[in-house]
């Protein structure tokens, strides 16, 4: 017997929230994104009436003040969002123990046990009900036998709206998709997959495998198998933990980079925030990345492995700048900088040692974890480094509150 699979998606979460808390904006164009003023960011979300008019997600404020002049920007609240995030999955829960978040906004829901409730349609439109009753959201439901066909659902039509795709009709409504479309299919993949005559997921599932696995690799297998509806990752329990994949912090700078002091300053900010967050998982990082945008909005990431793991931000800020420079060479003035701690391991299985470099490392990690106290007190700007005092313009942010935690991504059981 198929398994029923929901995903459910609130629509535009993250702006729907805001018009709750401020009712004046439902009826005008609204993002939710940083200081247009302090160049501080991308549209992270918009409400309908923004996107009728072009504005999309991801694209830099100024961007979508272009295609929307009469658009509201309003800065993110993310304690808002992980409330409401909350509340919604107290609801899903009620239906199964089978919840398996996909973000602050998506769930996927095994209800194959909870025909107590009705079908898979009929628990979708409660569950789209009490969700528009209860916290004032409107959300879009997908019904299907697999999580990757239940996800494609959601996004089928939208806002507050159910899709059901069966083993009867998903060649008519998933196959005539665009590519890009279907979990795990990015801008990348998308771009060979189009070099090669595939555009919708139907051309994709109709393609040879074996080509697919020569262009893609493994990846060709598996969205191949994906495409022709071929997923059995089970939606994991309300009880499961993720296990977190990465921590790490981005910024786009108040005023464009110039030298490597500039560069400095901003990094030690951000890896403070990271080796902090790293401190409060009780994990160390053995590697780090760093992710640059010049102000041609050039962008590219580059890793590091570290010598010994570490939760402190000395290696990690010297490693993510021996990465800036190594790959920095046309001296273009850079406009925003990003760095991700990787490789994660518990800091429960770290063993004692006596060599002199881990000695110091375990001072240094002595030390900050009092900063943290320090910070958590009286707030983030009660202990700084002296590099930071150098230019407050480029260093008074607190990157901790606006953090990104990525948990793992992939599906059990789609490789």
């Amino acid at each position: 017997m198929d398994k029923v699979i929901l995903h459910i998606d609130q629509n535009n979460f993250y702006a729907s929230v805001e018009c709750l808390y401020n009712p004046e904006l439902r009826d005008k164009p609204v993002a939710v994104g940083g200081d247009v003023e302090q160049r501080h960011g991308i549209v992270l979300a918009k409400n309908m009436l923004a996107k009728k008019c072009g504005v999309q997600t991801g694209e830099p404020l100024w961007q979508a003040r272009q295609k929307c002049p009469g658009i509201i920007f309003v800065p993110p609240h993310f304690n808002r969002y992980l409330r409401f995030s909350r509340l919604a999955k107290e609801i899903y829960d009620q239906y199964t123990d089978c919840v398996e978040s996909f973000g602050l906004d998506e769930c996927w829901l095994d209800v194959t046990g909870s025909s107590q409730f009705g079908t898979g349609k009929e628990i979708a439109d409660e569950l789209r009900r009490r969700v528009t009753f209860e916290l004032g959201l409107t959300a879009s439901v997908g019904v299907s036998f697999n999580k990757i066909f239940a996800k494609l659902g959601s996004d089928y039509k939208k806002p507050d709206a159910t899709t059901v795709i069966t083993r009867e009709n998903y060649k008519d409504i998933v196959w005539p998709l665009p590519a890009s479309d279907l979990l795990y299919v990015g801008r990348a993949t998308d771009a060979k997959l189009h070099r090669y005559g595939i555009d919708t997921i139907g051309d994709l599932a109709k393609t040879d495998p074996s080509l697919l696995e020569r262009w893609l690799g493994k990846n060709g297998i598996m969205i191949w198998r994906f495409a022709n509806g071929d997923d059995h990752s089970p939606v994991s329990t309300t009880e499961d933990t993720v296990p977190i994949k990465s921590i790490g912090n981005s910024t786009t700078t108040p005023r464009d980079l110039v030298t490597d002091e500039d560069v400095r300053i901003t990094m030690t900010v951000l890896c403070e925030s990271v080796a902090a967050r790293l401190r409060d998982q009780r994990v160390n990082c053995s590697t780090v990345q760093i992710s640059i945008r010049d102000s041609e909005l050039f962008s590219y990431e580059r890793q590091g492995k570290l010598e010994i793991p570490t939760c402190v931000c000395e290696p990690i800020l010297q490693k993510a700048f021996d990465l800036y420079k190594a790959q920095h060479t046309n001296g273009k003035p850079i406009r925003s900088i990003g760095v991700r701690a990787c490789n994660l391991t518990s800091k429960d299985f770290m063993q004692l040692s006596i060599f002199p470099e881990q000695i110091r490392q375990q001072k240094l990690n002595d030390l900050e974890c009092a900063v943290d106290d320090v910070r958590r007190r009286y707030g983030n700007f009660a202990v700084r480094r002296g590099n930071t005092l150098l230019d407050t313009g480029l260093s008074n942010l607190d990157p901790k509150k606006d953090h990104t935690i990525h948990p793992v991504a992939f599906l059990q059981g789609g490789n």
